[in-house]
């Protein structure tokens, strides 16, 4: 399918932004189950977060893998799979008691089901079908829609968990992953045929081998890298054990899932801010700055009494960076090597993102159980979000061309 028409281009859009809505709302809401499934497990917090940081890093090994069929084969038979392994592997976890069963099911399957229909495949998608003004918004506006997926799932979740109990909430999860079946049929067909445009490559027939080596030759590239690690970390963290946190401070369930749904309400602002900002800024500029304000929100939190206030607070100046990262991280790849693998390339680094998830969720839960709270995590996540503030300023990018000179 092409974008001839705007019409033909908000449908492409809209339908990409629904799929990651379900689909990071299936992900991101995992922390609301940690304290039901020790509940009914006696796994022990350690164990089951290591169940959840292995759901963190397949989430992102899978993304390159898929984005690679994707690229040769088209989006839809990907996302369609990604359905089936999201709502099995959700469907099976109620009756899993063992770490192995939840490796299985939350670490392994509905992880890569949830890759599946993730960020590399739908932004690679409708970056191959847009012209080049308008990518950097689309990215916006569906990483948005993941963030409104948050929003929206995260206190409807802890809701259902409260009324209905944890077991009738993930398979609710379960059911609704599927309706991205039918939202990938404006996705469907394989890419049109483009040359690769980048100051790494450029040869329009140019394998996909040579172009990851390539890639990952290109200093640039792996500074995107190391930055995109920090976020992972950061986010997986907060993603698991924030409801651990506010139980920690003695407040209520409800304030943990409202926190959450705020991180995805202000991200939206914050994921449409940066879209618009890419087409006149450096990328790279609003990276090192996302990453910057990141240790400063924190820093301000653990100097801030605990109430359920603060924590509203700290997740509505958070939100507003959560998955900023992601439009010029996904802008820049595109930039540096053009759009025909961006679903690979891009998956790549989000690869490196879920390397920083996995040990952001697991070492939050060794944490708890080795010093009682997260103090540490705190520390660690400062000193990561500065180191990845510095990083992304050696990295070689254009100055933006305005659409109008563009056109």
């Amino acid at each position: 399918m092409t974008t001839n028409t705007p019409r033909a281009a908000w449908t492409l859009i809209l339908a990409a932004s629904a799929i990651l809505m379900i689909t990071m709302a299936a992900r991101l809401t995992t922390g609301l189950f940690l304290s039901p499934l020790n509940t009914a497990t006696g796994l022990g917090v350690a164990s089951i977060s290591f169940a959840m940081a292995v759901g963190q890093f397949m989430w992102g090994a899978s993304q390159p893998v898929f984005g690679a069929v994707a690229d040769k084969y088209g989006s839809m038979p990907v996302i369609v799979l990604g359905a089936v392994l999201l709502a099995g592997g959700l469907a099976a976890t109620p009756f899993v008691s063992t770490q192995w069963g939840l490796l299985v099911t939350l670490g392994i399957l509905s992880a890569s089901g949830a890759g599946a229909g993730s960020f590399s495949i739908l932004i690679g998608a409708t970056a191959q079908r847009l012209p080049a003004e308008r990518r950097a918004f689309a990215s916006g506006f569906i990483n948005a829609g993941g963030s409104f997926g948050q929003f929206v799932f995260a206190p409807l979740v802890q809701f259902l968990i409260a009324t209905t109990g944890w077991i009738t909430a993930m398979l609710a999860l379960a059911a609704t992953s599927l309706f991205t079946i039918p939202l990938a049929w404006p996705l469907r067909g394989k890419p049109p045929a483009q040359s690769v445009v980048g100051h790494g490559a450029l040869s329009s027939d140019l394998t996909l081998g040579r172009q990851v080596r390539d890639a990952m030759r290109d200093r640039s590239y792996l500074c995107l890298h190391a930055g995109f690690f920090t976020c992972g970390f950061h986010i997986a963290f907060l993603v698991t054990h924030l409801p651990g946190e506010v139980a920690l401070c003695g407040l209520p369930a409800g304030v943990s899932a409202t926190a959450l749904g705020l991180i995805g309400l202000f991200n939206i602002a914050g994921s449409l801010a940066a879209g618009a900002l890419a087409q006149r800024y450096r990328m790279k500029w609003l990276l090192a700055f996302t990453y910057g304000s990141r240790a400063v929100i924190i820093a301000a939190y653990l100097l801030a009494p605990k109430s359920g206030w603060t924590f509203y607070v700290f997740a509505a100046a958070l939100g507003f960076t959560w998955l900023a990262t992601v439009p010029p991280t996904a802008g820049l790849v595109g930039k540096l090597f053009g759009m025909r693998y961006l679903a690979t390339l891009f998956g790549l680094t989000l690869l490196s993102h879920q390397i920083g998830g996995f040990f952001g969720a697991w070492l939050g839960g060794l944490a708890f159980v080795k010093f009682g709270d997260y103090s540490w995590m705190w520390y660690a996540d400062i000193a990561l979000a500065l180191a990845a503030a510095f990083v992304n300023l050696p990295i070689r990018e254009a100055k933006p061309v305005p659409a109008a000179v563009a056109a």
